[in-house]
């Protein structure tokens, strides 16, 4: 069996590690709060690279309260890719503002300055950005854009943890950056947990106030907020994790290099493109062809897990049924039914990547 993912063997890789550290948040009975959320807010924003970085209980709190703090007009319209988690989409609806959807490039299924272009009005007071799979957005292109028009930018770097743009990492190119640390992420928690990077001292302030009941001190509230906190588990955890993360990294891309050396003799399968600017994490290697569900069903049979990542395009989804965009003609609302994500993580071997192509080389015809 090759496991779309593996946690378990991730964990008894780092045992000792994870073990000792919950330890001590229980012997300290620092649940909330404390030197552990403390220092994994130090740890990831350093290791970003951003002056401020907020702990919070999820990735979708993290994109809702960004979203809040800035502060948009009532009503404004936010665009986002037609390609992603409702997560992105979901947290422009619930505060209240208009979600517009764009399409995205079809070899990096990330939004671009010119999908973007192409939905711009004067009520466009925000763009979210996301990190789709692990690639970068063109941030240089899309900030350009969102500086002449005076639009901010959140990017939603869910699926990108150690993503680069030129050399500079996802979560310091926007104006405000999320993160989610889903068990599945490339940074995995152990349960939901999230964080926000900013380097923004004044945003990065109401962010950790909106987060924590609208207060800095104890009983001090200054408005309505929310709770939503990271705890200190997780955040030990985390910070456990992220010592390996990059060597992780480095396993996944290396993976995916395989995968497109042997797999590049398939004129019915389309791979992911990496932009020579990019460095991308592959959070997900996603591949395309006409026949996904009957390949995902010869893989499964050979005891090869996959994955659809996202099987409806958003606007296609019964949850925008009213909106005008609903049956928009889009790259991303064709190629949805195409997609299917191959397995790729640390818990693989350049043996199991040469085992899911000799796989596919048996369903597709020489």
């Amino acid at each position: 069996m090759i496991k779309f993912l593996d946690l378990n063997t991730q964990y008894q890789s780092i045992k000792p590690e994870i073990d000792a550290a919950i330890a001590a948040v229980i012997e300290e009975s620092a649940f909330i709060g404390g030197r552990h959320v403390r220092q994994f807010e130090e740890d990831f924003g350093n290791w970003v690279g951003s002056s401020d970085c907020i702990g919070v209980a999820n990735g979708t709190d993290a994109l809702e309260i960004a979203i809040e703090a800035l502060g948009l007009p009532a009503d404004s319209e936010i665009i986002v890719p037609a390609n992603s988690f409702i997560a992105t989409s979901e947290a422009v609806g619930r505060a209240g503002h208009k979600i517009v959807f764009a399409d995205v490039d079809p070899h990096s299924y990330t939004l671009t300055a010119e999908t973007v272009r192409d939905k711009l009005s004067v009520h466009t007071k925000a763009i979210i950005a996301v990190h789709l799979y692990g690639h970068p957005c063109d941030m240089d292109e899309i900030m350009g854009l969102a500086g002449e028009y005076g639009i901010k930018v959140i990017e939603d770097s869910a699926q990108a943890h150690g993503a680069e743009c030129r050399g500079r990492k996802v979560g310091t190119l926007g104006d405000v950056a999320t993160f989610s640390f889903y068990p599945g992420k490339n940074l995995g928690a152990y349960g939901d947990a999230g964080a926000i990077t900013t380097s923004d001292i004044d945003l990065a302030r109401r962010m950790r106030m909106i987060a924590n009941h609208g207060r800095v001190a104890k009983y001090d509230h200054e408005f309505e907020g929310r709770n939503s906190r990271l705890d200190g588990m997780q955040a030990a955890i985390l910070s456990v994790k992220l010592k390996h993360l990059d060597a992780w990294t480095n396993k996944r891309i290396a993976l995916a290099d395989r995968y497109l050396e042997v797999l590049s003799g398939f004129p019915e399968l389309t791979l992911p493109i990496r932009k020579n600017w990019a460095k991308q994490v592959y959070h997900l290697f996603v591949v395309r062809t006409e026949r996904r569900d009957e390949l995902a069903k010869h893989l499964g049979d050979r005891g090869i897990q996959t994955g659809v990542h996202y099987p409806i395009a958003l606007p296609k989804l019964p949850a925008y049924r009213k909106h005008p965009q609903a049956k928009e003609d889009m790259f991303a609302c064709r190629s949805d039914r195409e997609l299917l994500s191959l397995p790729i993580g640390e818990h693989m071997s350049n043996s199991d990547i040469d085992r899911v192509a000799d796989a596919i080389g048996g369903f597709f015809p020489g």
